[in-house]
């Protein structure tokens, strides 16, 4: 396995590192990292193993890979020594919003950029990343991009112009999904449960429904079919949802969510 450099060492970074050490891609001794001020590299390495750096030049040294995994806004103030450090190496962010075009001004020696989106469900290895590059991949920076990706869950190679869109769907996706449980826990209560209850209810309907969907491959229309009785109680819910143009709000949800990543891209 090629040397891999983490620049940040946060929730994301900690769950590709656990992917890639508990699916025997890389071993520790392959892995090493760079925090901020804060304690989150030497807990990294702590935790698992891999080496923690005290500055660049010793992170990059020998590292094949670099996988950018610190706070967007820093990337418009990272030190400028990365041009030369990362000459020649395959550069991999997960920073959200900002394009191939604003990577290349930072790393424009590096031999290839790949420019992700994961999602937060990758901390526990079953999120979904969409992916691309700035110039095809060799067989073998496929390979080594898929590898690191796999650690996070799924992944779909996508041309940039729609990452803006993943972004809205998936990237934000989990908050969507979270908002929606709350709102059903809230729901029950109304409704006469206990708040316990509620959110017990709440959480395992979500996951199970989810479950089916994925297991079964069975779209999501019909499966709500099959639990719609004509003029039963599930039936008279959905009537008050369609009332309320649920579908219509969600797609205004995605809808601002990408205008708001586009926006975010041009400011880079």
């Amino acid at each position: 396995m090629p040397k891999i450099a983490f620049i940040g060492a946060g929730n994301m970074a900690s769950a590709i590192v656990n992917g890639l050490l508990n699916q025997h891609v890389a071993t520790p001794a392959d892995l090493a990292c760079l925090g901020g001020p804060d304690d989150t590299a030497r807990l990294l390495s702590a935790r698992t193993g891999i080496r923690v750096c005290a500055d660049l030049p010793a992170l990059l040294d020998g590292a094949d890979l670099v996988v950018l995994a610190f706070k967007p806004q820093h990337l418009a103030s990272a030190d400028p020594r990365l041009a030369e450090l990362t000459a020649g190496k395959l550069v991999l962010s997960i920073l959200a919003g900002k394009p191939l075009s604003a990577l290349a001004r930072v790393f424009p020696r590096a031999r290839n950029l790949v420019r992700t989106m994961p999602n937060t469900p990758g901390q526990i290895g079953a999120g979904i990343t969409g992916w691309c590059s700035q110039a095809p991949l060799s067989p073998a920076d496929t390979a080594l991009v898929q590898s690191l990706l796999n650690a996070l869950g799924r992944h779909v190679a996508v041309n940039e112009s729609q990452i803006d869109a993943i972004t809205a769907v998936s990237g934000s996706g989990p908050a969507y999904v979270f908002e929606f449980t709350a709102a059903l826990r809230e729901a029950g209560v109304a409704a006469g449960l206990s708040p316990e209850a509620a959110h017990e209810l709440a959480l395992a309907t979500v996951i199970g429904s989810a479950k089916l969907m994925e297991q079964t491959g069975t779209e999501p229309e019909t499966l709500r079919n099959q639990v719609t009785s004509p003029n039963g109680t599930t039936f008279a819910g959905l009537q008050r949802m369609a009332a309320r143009d649920f579908r219509g709000v969600i797609r205004e949800t995605v809808l601002a969510a990408k205008a708001r990543s586009e926006e975010l891209s041009k400011d880079s």
